[in-house]
């Protein structure tokens, strides 16, 4: 891991160096990239997958329509518009479930449901990790911490320009009671991407 965020901080030093380049050379103006950040911050990011994912666990109609129609569930939610565009386009979700793990991967490029799941992180766009999740998807699942049994099937999704998917997760035991508010409260993108279980925080 630690060769990873090596790689992330190499690449954020770049980013920032091409962001004042362009500034500087009048292409593009801090404020341009200031709303494009903000884009990310309050419109488009794993907040949205979060609210999507606890509706689906406490609205069972809602839950059919996600995973027989994807587009057509998110759209009647009240969510920003654009949410259809910018890497949104032809969402399908997949569900978790005792007996199947669903891991999602893109093995060409880094296609990934950005208004839903936020940008997507280093190891999402590592050629390594692309190659192994297919190759060997429960040992990759064990590095990233989570112990998939041996009894569970794990499928995994290759996300692309022509389906971009991601992960319902299995809800945890002890939240029967919970509001939606409080169940989108522990969503993670990881969840979402399969790499990870959703946890009550102790």
């Amino acid at each position: 891991m630690t060769e990873s965020i090596d790689r992330e901080t190499y690449s954020a030093a770049r980013v920032r160096a091409l962001e004042s380049l362009l500034i500087e050379k009048g292409i593009i103006t801090s404020e341009t990239v200031d709303k494009v950040v903000e884009f990310f911050e309050k419109d488009m990011g794993p907040f949205n997958g979060a609210r999507i994912v606890a509706k689906a666990w406490i609205d069972p109609e809602f839950k059919q329509k996600l995973l027989e129609d994807t587009p057509s569930a998110i759209a009647s939610m009240n969510f920003p518009r654009g949410m259809a565009g910018a890497e949104g386009e032809h969402m399908k979700a997949v569900e978790n479930t005792p007996e199947v793990h669903n891991l999602i991967v893109c093995t060409m490029c880094s296609c990934y449901p950005w208004p839903v799941l936020g940008l997507p992180p280093y190891w999402f766009k590592d050629p390594t990790f692309r190659a192994r999740a297919i190759r060997e998807p429960r040992k990759v699942l064990q590095e990233f911490g989570l112990d998939v049994p041996d009894s569970t099937e794990i499928r995994v999704w290759d996300t692309s320009a022509q389906i971009r998917w991601f992960v319902l997760p299995e809800r945890p035991t002890g939240t029967e009671d919970w509001t939606e508010e409080q169940l989108a409260a522990i969503v993670t993108p990881e969840a979402m991407q399969g790499a990870a279980k959703v946890v009550v925080p102790a």
